[in-house]
């Protein structure tokens, strides 16, 4: 289709009109998302409350926690580090950071990490949710884990431990905590209002309100955090303290159309609009497939490339070139280079269903259902 504003407006309004009939016909309170297709905006669209309590909708502006959406997030940071220094992704963690190397960790890689591979999925020893804004205290304490397998033989997906390693890593490579680094790297040159590992006081009142999908609270798998550990995920991520820190692993703060510029940029193999963030042989490093291996915490398969998952076989997103990340609570975004493609999805109802691809029973999960209205819209059926 064509990206006038006329084909904008009339492609927006009818992916609104789904969007309106989700939050009425069902439990969702609040949806968001962004398309580009071919470097341009072609989807921008909205329906719901960011707050039901105040009748506070939500507008184009409104920002999301996006949950382990994030982790795609973080992992282009990394590949920016990794560009602009000149390193491998093969590089020992602890030659960065020597106290990772504790209890037998020392052979774990930047690629372990970018692919659920440390061998530390579980979360530090006396983990609570309070824990999460203290960077220093969680990355002391990862570094302090024992693996559960040897680095590099399995995958295990580190749904709490992941940012916080890519995040310490890139600021011992770097310099700049990972919540600056996209700001000054990716938000700055898209020129992208929406996107935070950490959100600045000034921003706060654009946040949606978080809403547990019953039943509450969501008991995280033992696998993903070491001991069991219930924990009403509204009432930890509506918390300021939570929102103001950078938790690059599964609390970023982005609008859907933020979360699709970044993954627009990567559709076009690293360049936007004439700004180019990475070379395109680096773009291609990263969605190389580097395992598809059970996860020990899943126990499904799963086409992992350099932080990011890959592919699909089978809905209105599939393609084998396709990649992206979702997140607790049914957010997620995804570039598919060949159809030049880029969504970014968000939403406030947080229920621990991500399947965009094939429903495991119907009803189809929102985040299915939207992605089918965006293929149908544009026309890429």
């Amino acid at each position: 289709m064509a990206s006038g504003t006329s084909d904008v407006r009339e492609a927006s309004a009818r992916v609104r009109t789904v969007l309106e009939t989700l939050v009425s016909q069902t439990p969702e309170v609040g949806l968001q998302v962004a398309a580009y297709l071919d470097g341009a905006l072609v989807v921008d669209a909205w329906a719901g409350m960011a707050d039901p309590a105040t009748g506070t909708p939500v507008d184009g502006d409104t920002l999301f926690m996006l949950s382990s959406t994030t982790k795609g997030i973080a992992a282009t940071c990394m590949h920016i580090c990794m560009e602009r220094h000149k390193l491998s992704y093969d590089m020992p963690i602890a030659k960065v950071w020597p106290a990772f190397a504790a209890h037998g960790k020392g052979q774990a890689t930047v690629r372990h990490a970018l692919c659920h591979r440390t061998g530390v999925p579980q979360t530090p020893v006396g983990y609570t949710p309070d824990w999460l804004p203290d960077w220093d205290r969680m990355c002391r304490g990862i570094a302090d884990l024992e693996p559960r397998f040897p680095p590099g033989t399995c995958t295990a997906y580190h749904s709490v431990t992941f940012g916080y390693i890519v995040g310490e890593i890139l600021r011992r490579i770097d310099g700049r905590p990972i919540s600056r680094f996209l700001a000054e790297e990716i938000c700055a040159p898209l020129g992208i209002d929406g996107a935070y590992l950490g959100v600045p006081d000034d921003a706060l009142h654009r946040v949606a309100v978080l809403i547990d999908a019953p039943p509450a609270p969501l008991a995280y798998q033992a696998g993903m955090v070491g001991e069991p550990a219930g924990c009403e995920v509204a009432a930890v991520f509506n918390r300021r303290e939570v929102l103001q820190a950078s938790i690059p692993g599964s609390g970023g703060v982005f609008s859907a159309r933020g979360l699709a510029c970044h993954y627009a940029m990567l559709a076009g193999f690293g360049a936007l609009d004439g700004v180019r963030i990475l070379p395109a042989a680096r773009v291609r490093k990263a969605i190389a497939l580097q395992s598809f291996q059970m996860d020990e915490i899943y126990h499904v398969r799963t086409r992992r490339g350099l932080g990011y998952r890959l592919g699909a076989d089978a809905g209105p997103l599939a393609s084998p070139g396709a990649f992206g990340h979702v997140g607790g609570g049914g957010s997620f975004g995804y570039a598919d280079p060949e159809r030049r493609l880029a969504i970014g999805f968000a939403k406030n109802y947080f229920v621990y269903n991500t399947a965009i691809v094939t429903p495991e029973k119907p009803p189809p999960s929102t985040a299915h259902q939207v992605a089918r209205a965006i293929v149908d819209t544009l026309g890429l059926v």
